[in-house]
C-alpha cells in the first residue's frame, strides 16, 4: 500500500508544474518555439537588413553621379525607417493579420499587440516572423529608389513610400503569403517575394518614372556611374544578404532552408557569368558594372522559387535571368526612352515575373522541385503563376498612380531644374558625398 501511495505522490508532485500553468493560462509544451528555428530567423532578419542598408545604398550609390550619392543613402535610410515604423503600427496586421475575407488582414495586431506565442504552422514566436517580415517590408519600396535618382523630390519620395508600403505592399503580402485569395482560391505560389516584393517595386518602379519624366539630358548625355567599385561592395553584399533573404523564408533552420542558399547562390553564379558573356559580345568588353547587375537579376529571378526547385533548375533561372534582363533593359531605355535610372523594372520587375512564371514549370518533381498540391498540376499552377503575376502588377500600376499623385498634391514630385542640375546632395541634404582639396 505504501509503494502506491508513494507512486501517487510523485506522480502529484510531477504534475504541479502542469496544474500551475493551467490555472495561470500559460503556454503548453506545443507552444513553445523552437530555440534552433528562432535563431535562424533572427539571423535572416539581420541579414534581409544589410541587404537594404548598407548594401543596396552601396550598389545604387555607386551607379549614380557624384551628385547624387548621399541623396540615394538618405532616401533608401528614410524609406526603411518609416516603413518599420508603419509596419509595427499598422502594416503587419494589415498584412498578417486574422483573416478577414482574404483581400486584407484582420485588425488584431495593432502595434504588434497580442500576437501570438507562436505563429501558426511555424515553430518560431510571432514577433520574430513578424520582425523577418518588417525587414521585407522596408526594403520592398527602398528597392523603387533607382528609379526616380537626381531628380525626386526628397519630401515626396518618403511620403510616397509610406502610403505604398501601406496600400500596395500589406494588401499584396497578404493576398500571396498572409491566408488571402491569390493563394487560397488560385494557388498561386511565391517562396521569397518574386511577386511580393520584386514584381510590386519593379512595376511601381517604372510607373513612377513615366509620372517623373527623364532626367535632364536623357537620353543623349551619358549619365556613367561615379563609383563601380561601390557598386560591386553592394552587390556583394546584397548577394550575401539574400541568403538570408530566401533562405529565412524557410522560417525554419531546415533542409529547405538549405536548399534555398544552394538554389539562391548558383542562379546568381550562372546569371553573372552569362551577362558577362553577353557584354562581351555585344560592347566588346565584360564590366564590373555588369557582373553585379547579372549577379542581381539572377538573385531576384530565383528568389520566387528558391526553395521549391533544385540546383540544376536554379541554373537555369540565373541563364534566363541574364538572357531576358540584360535586352529589356534596353528596350526600356532605349527603345521606349524611358528613364528607369538603375533599371529597377528591368532587373528587378522583370525577373521577379520570369521567376514565377517558370517556376510553374520546374516545380514538377521530374524536373527535382518539390512538387504540386493537391488538386494542382502544370496546367493549373501555370494559370495560378500568370493570375499572380498579372493582377499584382495591375493593381501595382494603378495603386502607385493614385499614391503618386495624391501625395504630388501636397509635396511636389520632382526638384526645380537648378537643383536637379546642381546635384540633389547639396540642394535637398546640404552636404556632399567627397570633398577634394
Amino acid at each position: 500500500m505504501r509503494k502506491y501511495l508513494a507512486t501517487a505522490l510523485a506522480a502529484t508532485v510531477a504534475l504541479l508544474p502542469v496544474l500551475a500553468h493551467a490555472q495561470t493560462g500559460a503556454v503548453s509544451v506545443e507552444d513553445v518555439a523552437d530555440t534552433g528555428d528562432t535563431a535562424w530567423i533572427l539571423v535572416s532578419s539581420a541579414f534581409v537588413l544589410m541587404m537594404a542598408m548598407p548594401g543596396l545604398t552601396l550598389f545604387y550609390g555607386g551607379l549614380v553621379r557624384a551628385k547624387g550619392f548621399l541623396a540615394v543613402l538618405v532616401q533608401v535610410g528614410a524609406i526603411a525607417a518609416v516603413a518599420s515604423v508603419l509596419w509595427v503600427a499598422v502594416g503587419y496586421t494589415l498584412a498578417f493579420g486574422d483573416v478577414s475575407g482574404g483581400w486584407i488582414g484582420g485588425g488584431n495586431a495593432w502595434m504588434l499587440l497580442n500576437l501570438g506565442n507562436v505563429r501558426a504552422n511555424t515553430a518560431i514566436p510571432e514577433s520574430a516572423f513578424a520582425l523577418f517580415q518588417m525587414c521585407f517590408a522596408l526594403i520592398t519600396p527602398a528597392l523603387m529608389v533607382g528609379a526616380w535618382v537626381d531628380r525626386a523630390r526628397f519630401g515626396w519620395v518618403v511620403a510616397f513610400s509610406a502610403l505604398w508600403s501601406l496600400i500596395v505592399y500589406a494588401p499584396v503580402a497578404h493576398w500571396v503569403w498572409g491566408g488571402g485569395w491569390l493563394a487560397t482560391r488560385f494557388g498561386t505560389l511565391d517562396f521569397a517575394g518574386g511577386i511580393v516584393v520584386h514584381t510590386t517595386a519593379g512595376v511601381s518602379a517604372l510607373v513612377v518614372a513615366m509620372l517623373l519624366g527623364k532626367r535632364a539630358g536623357f537620353p543623349r548625355t551619358l549619365m556613367l556611374p561615379h563609383s563601380p567599385s561601390l557598386t560591386m561592395a553592394g552587390a556583394a553584399l546584397l548577394w550575401v544578404g539574400w541568403f538570408g533573404f530566401n533562405g529565412g523564408s524557410a522560417l525554419a533552420a531546415n533542409d529547405d532552408a538549405a536548399s534555398a542558399i544552394i538554389n539562391t547562390h548558383v542562379a546568381a553564379c550562372v546569371a553573372a557569368l552569362v551577362w558577362l558573356i553577353i557584354e562581351k559580345l555585344s560592347v566588346g568588353k565584360p564590366t564590373s558594372v555588369g557582373f553585379a547587375t547579372g549577379a542581381v537579376a539572377g538573385l531576384a529571378t530565383v528568389t520566387p522559387a528558391a526553395g521549391f526547385i533544385s540546383p540544376g533548375a536554379a541554373m537555369l533561372f540565373g541563364a534566363a535571368a541574364a538572357c531576358v534582363c540584360y535586352p529589356m533593359i534596353q528596350i526600356v531605355k532605349q527603345r521606349l526612352e524611358i528613364d528607369d535610372s538603375l533599371d529597377v523594372f528591368a532587373v528587378h520587375g522583370v525577373g521577379g515575373m520570369i521567376g514565377s512564371l517558370l517556376l510553374a514549370v520546374f516545380l514538377a518533381p521530374s524536373f527535382g522541385g518539390t512538387g504540386y498540391a493537391d488538386g494542382m498540376n502544370l496546367a493549373r499552377q501555370a494559370v495560378a503563376q500568370f493570375a499572380g503575376v498579372g493582377i499584382v502588377a495591375a493593381w501595382s500600376a494603378f495603386a502607385t498612380v493614385i499614391c503618386a499623385l495624391m501625395v504630388s498634391m501636397v509635396i511636389p514630385m520632382r526638384v526645380t531644374e537648378d537643383e536637379e542640375r546642381e546635384g540633389l546632395d547639396i540642394t535637398s541634404h546640404g552636404e556632399r558625398a567627397w570633398e577634394f582639396d
